[in-house]
């Protein structure tokens, strides 16, 4: 089981995930979703309704730096 304080920091919901062998650790990363579109030859991230700003990516940014 993940950590709930790490789940939240990373953003990780209940639903499928790839978990791939890192070196000497592992990775887990949540699988794509079927909604994803292509724009001009990108993935594109259908919005999620939340807001992000210039306050929140300096500190996410900066929660990943401690």
């Amino acid at each position: 089981m993940i950590p709930k304080a790490l789940r939240e920091r990373l953003g990780l919901r209940p639903g499928a995930v790839d978990v791939v062998v890192d070196g000497a650790g592992i990775r887990v990363e949540p699988l794509a979703a079927d909604d994803l579109e292509e724009r001009d030859g990108r993935l594109v991230i259908p919005r999620s309704g939340t807001p992000i700003d210039d306050d929140a990516v300096r500190s996410l940014r900066d929660a990943d730096q401690r």
